[in-house]
This record gives C-alpha cells, structure tokens and sequence, in this order.
C-alpha cells in the first residue's frame, strides 16, 4: 500500500478516487508543525533558528499518520502546490524520517485524473527554496507580532495584536477613510444643447470646450453665462470621425480578480467566495459521480494558461461559436512582474462539464462563482468584440461640443462574457447617432444641465481592498483573505454595508504603529519584503540574511517605543456602581471586547462586570456546572463540563488543588485520544456522533432533527442475522460481545475485535 499524505480534508475523496487501487489518502487538515504560540521560539542569537512542536490539536493526527505511514511501502507528499503546501510536506517528511533528497513530492495543479496519474509519474525532492521562503515568512511574521503587540498592549489595551502585512493594510483603510473625511467637494455643471437635424432626429451633444480649451462650468452663475452666449448661434458639424474600434477579452481569473468580480457580480462576500472556491478545487458532490473537482487551483497570481487547456478553448469554441469566435493566435496575457507565477490561473478542469449542467446539482454559490469562472476563462480564449464608433465634433461661436456613440459590429468575447462596467450617469447616455456630415448645420432644441460635485474616493470593499494589496504588492494570493478576515476579528475594521470602515481602535493601532515603527508601516517597504521572499524561493538569497537585515535595529526601536511615555489609552471613568466584593467604587474600563466595569484595586480585587448595549452593568449568573462520565485521571473525581474562550472542556471539579483539564472537540469527543470511529446511522445512514449531556452520553444522529435515532450503546457495523435490527457493543463479564438493539430478540455473538 501507497500513503498519499495531503492537506484538505475536502479533496480526500477526490484524490482517492483518481489514483485507484493501492493507495490511500491522508489529510492533515492544514500544518501540523508550527511555532508555539504562547513564546518566540525564534532563537534571534542563533541565526534566527525557529523551534518547531506539533500542534497540540494535531497531536493525534499525527499520531495516526506516523501509524499510517509505518504500514505504507511507499509515502508521498501531495500537499497544496504552494510555499505552505512545500512547508507542511517538509515537516511531515521530517515527522516520517524520510530522507531530505527522497522522490516523494507530488503536485498537481488540478484534481483530475490526468493531472494525479501525471503527478505520480513525476515525483520530486522537496523543494528547500520554497521551504526556505515559508519558514522566512513565518520567522518575520512572528518577530513582527511577538515584538510589536507588547508595545500595543501597554500603549492603547490590552490583548491588542500588530502583524507584518495585517497592519500595513490596516493603514490602507484608515488612510483612505481619512481622505474621505477631509475632503472638499468641489461644484460644477454637466451642459448639454439637445440638437436636431432635417429628420428632426434629437442629438444630446456635451459641451466640451470654449476657445478651444477644456472647459466645464463650476457655477450656476457660469451656466447662465454660457447659456447667454449660445443663444442665437448656430450649432455646425465641424468633424465626423468613424472608425471600427476593438475591445479585447479579459485576462482569465487569479485569485484577486476572481474575488473582485464575485464581489461585483455576484454579491458575494471575500469570506463566500474563498469557501466556494476552495470546495469548487477539491470537489463538489454531483449526484451519480462522487466528488469532482471542477476548477484549478485558486490561489494564483498568473495568468498563464496550459497550451492544452488552450487548444480545448479554441476547439471548444470553435464548435458552439463558429470559426470567427476563434482569434487567429491564443490569446497570451501579460503576468505581473512582482507574480510568482507558480500555477495557471484560475480555469475549469473541462469545458464539457458546463455551468448549465451543474445548476440543478450543486448548490447556489458554487453554481454562481463556477459559471463565472467558466465564462470569464472561455471569454479570455475568444475573438476580440468589434464596434462601429463614431466621434462628432460639433461648434457654436465660442463653444465646442461633443458627440460619441458605439454600436455592436461583432460580439467577440461579449458573447459570453460583458465585463462589469459601473452605471453611467443617465444624462450621459447617448442613443444611436444619426447620420451627419461636415459641415452640416444642426438645429437647436434646448439646454439641459445639471449640478454636481466632485466625490471623495469610495471607501474600500473586500474585493477592492485585495485588489489594492495585489497592486502594492502587499501579501499574496494565500494571505489576502486570512488579512482581511483577521482585521475584522481583531476588532480594528467594521462593515457599513459593503464597505470597510476603521474602528477607533484600529486609527489607534496605525497612528502608534506609524509614530514609533514608520519603516515596517510603509507600503513599499513590505512590498519588497515581498519580493524578497520571492528571491529567496528562486534560490537568489539565504532566508537567515534576509530576516537579519529586517531585524537589525528592530530591538533597540522595540525599547524606545516601551521607554517612551506616550499613550492613547483611554482614561478610567469613575462610577456610582459599587463592588460586590470590596466595595470601591468601580471603574469603565476599555478592553478587546469593548467597555466593561472593573475594580480600581486590582490585583487584589480582580472583580469584573460585563456591561450591556446601554451601558448598564450585567451580572453574570453562575452556571449550574453539568457532570460528565469521565472520572478525572489525576484525583478519581468526576470531570465537569465548562465552556471556555477556544470551546468546551472537562476540567476537575477539585480546582485549584487538582487544575487537569481535558478539551473537547465540537462533537463533545475527548481531544486526548483519537476520535471513537462510528458506523454510519441505522436508520438514514447519516454520520454518528457520541453526545455528552448531563453527566450521561449517547450516540446520536448528525441528521438530527430529521433523523431521530439514538442509542444508549455503541451501534456496531453487523445487522441481526435472526432479525436484521441494528447491533449494539456490550461488555460483559464474560468480554465483549455483539447483542441485537431488538430486546425481543436478545440474538448476542461474542466478539474478538479489541475496539468492539
């Protein structure tokens, strides 16, 4: 047996399915090897040697992967085909003993059967540059977060966090919501003369400009002016230009532009549109084939595409469109030069599986982002659209006006695919010009004109605020979400509507940012820390060098910021509200969470209540402790069931003299042992689930409400033979034993499985 060591999950029964009899899949679930989070590990003395544990909730992953692998002939390591993806196959070959120059990484692009029996013709080593650049961002990333946040804490409050690209792209929304407030709209007019020829066809033509220079009226005074010296004069065609103009296909989707189009198009939040995306690249589940996957992979920022997949385009095309739709050479887009170009961009796996065909199958959000990544992909294959323009050039004494129109001469692309354009003005709309000619004089009609003022810069959307990072070079495709995402949960951003505007904590957080540690805020400067990432995973620079030229002065402005007696914390407001347990009167305070009341003589009184939306305080009752059915390892005592800030645990009811405590997952499943494998439900055939509830547990159905199956007793694989009724696991005094769930039955078996 072949293990196939993988990252999601998700994509297990995918992969699975494409690589056939002889193998077997194992998901991770992400980095099973980090930094720990509760200290540096970074030995800055030492040539910036991390030091890397297991993770404490993937200790028993890796438990049975090493178990898994002992049992293989053969390990290989599929992990996402990025630096992180690189990364977890560099830990998990440590992990494993495999040698560094070992043939046992595989990647591939796409999870199609032709990409996996590819991959597995074609392994490598693992590739150390990309490593290397991995461990130099999280090496940076940590000394970033580990040295500012302190500075944060002691300066704003406490539990506040800084980051190498999330506070740089903080400084991108509160920047830009400063600009916003400082702004002075400025006036002016649009004027137009509505004109009309012989035929009596109405022309809206746009005042342009006066003496031949631009020129646009800022003043009700001006328009009266301008309408003064057009009275009476005559309106003549003093230019006629006709061309056909061509538009070309968009690019095919990286991942920003996919996120920006979902955004635009689809409505589609930067959360909804990572989730679908991912689900759309590990597989999706359609009725009568399993999981399949349907797109490459989604993080990307090249446009480059397969020349197979071009030739598929262009047949494709060619077939439904007809020959013209086919430009005479594929089309090629230009890559950015800070992109990696690691992958292709981002493509359906075939064009015969259409959005059309899978509409009814999957649900509503991966239907909407596959077909418009389907469309936008065979768009970027497509002929160029054509257009008849024409531009009239139209005078009236010392005035000069403006007539444009386009009309459809051939669809090109458009035939699939219109490019999200914003709504224009509706006095700006133009429809079709008629026929006119030099020298043609036009009659006058009337004068239309309207105030406006100019607009600030609109505040960022998600999808805007990535396309901001893309274009500075800020982070890369695999960190754009988890940055934004992270900047909501740490309080310092907050959504009006669409759009993204920065708390009070967060102008906070960037003004002493900026104040004490200008050079990490600066824009360019993480750019091309960037791009000095790059170099180190092309094998141009040592990751060591590259963290020890950031480092280099980062302590001594570390204590200067700590030194220094500036602050932004808010001061403690007093209050009539007297506490319950000293009797001082207590004080607001301002926390992560918000405002709260807290005792003026901590430490030795640490009293604290909970305030409401109305500021009024919140006495927090004192939940009834629920007993579990584990007795505590370390006193015999029997565990009770609490609920903490990272889930449920079991914790000893003999605190602070026995503190044992053991967390449970989000099923109620024991994390210190490996999860109690279930047959499927008796009844529906759904996933089992053990429930802990009231000092007792049961099996349940993940069906519920729907199916109400339960069962005091482990259900078991085997059926009745005598009644066909589910079997139960017992243990006897005799052992353990099989026993029918039909109590008139009572058909019992024995059983030598250890685990029955």
């Amino acid at each position: 047996m072949k293990l196939v060591v993988i990252e999601g999950i998700g994509k297990k029964e995918t992969v699975e399915k494409y690589l056939g009899p002889g193998y077997k899949v194992f998901a991770t679930k992400g980095h099973v090897v980090d930094l720990p989070e509760r200290s540096l590990a970074v030995n800055v003395k030492h040539n910036f040697e991390p030091h890397y544990v297991i993770m404490e909730d993937k200790k028993d992953i890796v438990k049975a992967l090493i178990a898994a692998a002992g049992k293989a002939e053969t390990v290989l390591l599929a992990t996402d085909p990025d630096r992180e993806g690189e990364a977890i196959s560099w830990h998990v070959a440590h992990l494993l003993n495999i040698p560094e120059d070992a043939p046992v990484r595989i990647e591939f692009n796409e999870i199609s059967r032709k990409a996996v029996q590819n991959a597995l013709q074609h392994p490598r080593a693992v590739n150390e540059a990309l490593v290397d650049a991995q461990q130099a961002r999280r090496v940076l990333d940590r000394l970033v977060g580990y040295k500012l946040s302190p500075v944060l804490c002691r300066k704003i409050q406490s539990k506040l966090s800084a980051g190498r690209v999330q506070s740089v792209t903080l400084r991108l929304v509160v920047e830009r919501e400063r600009e916003i407030l400082n702004f002075k709209p400025e006036e002016y007019w649009n004027f137009f003369s509505v004109l009309q020829n012989e035929d009596k066809a109405k022309i809206k033509a746009a005042l342009a400009t006066r003496d031949k220079a631009k020129f646009r009226p800022v003043s009700a005074e001006e328009v009266e002016k301008v309408k003064a010296e057009l009275d009476g004069q005559t309106y003549v065609v003093t230019g006629v230009k006709k061309a056909v103009t061509k538009s070309h296909a968009p690019a095919p989707f990286i991942t920003s532009t996919m996120q920006q189009d979902a955004l635009n198009k689809l409505g589609m939040s930067l959360k909804q549109t990572t989730s679908a995306a991912q689900a759309l690249y590990e597989g999706v589940d359609v009725p009568g084939e399993g999981k399949v996957a349907l797109i490459t992979y989604i993080r990307t920022d090249s446009t480059r595409v397969s020349v197979d997949a071009q030739n598929e385009a262009r047949a494709y095309i060619a077939q439904r469109f007809g020959k013209d739709y086919v430009p005479a050479k594929p089309n090629v887009y230009t890559t950015k030069k800070t992109a990696q170009d690691a992958h292709e961009a981002i493509r359906p796996i075939s064009l015969d599986r259409t959005p059309d065909s899978l509409k009814d199958v999957i649900n509503k959000y991966h239907y909407k982002l596959y077909k418009l990544i389907y469309e936008r992909f065979l768009a970027s294959q497509m002929a160029e659209a054509k257009y008849n323009s024409v531009s009239v050039d139209i005078t009236a004494g010392r005035y000069g006006f403006k007539v444009n129109g386009k009309t459809p001469l051939f669809a090109g692309y458009t035939a699939v695919y219109n490019a999200y354009v914003e709504e224009k003005d509706e006095d700006e709309s133009q429809p079709r010009i008629p026929e006119l000619s030099e020298g043609q004089t036009l009659d006058f009609c009337e004068y239309k004109y309207e105030q406006k003022f100019t607009k600030p810069p609109a505040r960022f959307t998600e999808a805007s605020l990535v396309k901001t990072m893309e274009e500075k070079g800020i982070g890369r495709p695999a960190t754009y979400t988890p940055t934004v995402t992270l900047l909501f949960s740490r309080k310092y951003v907050d959504h009006e509507g669409k759009y993204i505007v920065p708390t009070e904590l967060g102008m906070k957080v960037t003004d002493m940012l900026i104040r004490y540690f200008p050079e990490i805020m600066d824009v360019k400067f993480t750019a091309r820390m960037e791009t000095e990432l790059d170099e180190i995973e092309e094998g141009g620079k040592v990751w060591q060098q590259v963290v020890a030229g950031f480092y280099d002065g980062f302590e001594a402005r570390i204590a200067e910021a700590l030194d220094d007696s500036f602050s932004l914390k808010a001061p403690d407001q007093p209050t009539d509200v007297i506490c319950d347990k000293c009797g001082a009167k207590m004080v607001i305070k301002e926390g992560r969470y918000g405002k709260f009341l807290a005792c003026p003589n901590y430490p030795r009184c640490k009293n604290t209540m909970r305030l409401d939306e109305n500021g009024n305080p919140v006495k927090t009752e004192k939940k009834e402790e629920q007993l579990s059915d584990v007795k505590c390892s370390k006193c015999g005592r029997t565990m009770v069931v609490k609920e903490g800030r990272y889930g449920k645990f079991l914790a000893c009811p003999g605190y602070p003299k026995c503190k044992n405590i053991i967390n449970l997952d989000e099923s109620g499943n024991r994390k210190d042992e490996a999860p109690e494998e279930l047959p499927p439900c008796p009844e529906c055939g759904k996933p089992l689930k053990k429930v802990i509830l009231r000092g007792s547990s049961f099996y349940g159905c993940t069906g519920y409400p729907e199916c109400k199956f339960t069962s005091r007793y482990k259900p078991a694989v085997e059926r009745c033979p005598q009644c066909g009724s589910y079997m139960t696991e017992r243990t006897t005094k005799d052992g353990k034993v099989l026993r029918c769930s039909n109590g008139e039955c009572g058909y019992t078996a024995k059983t030598d499985s250890k685990d029955a």
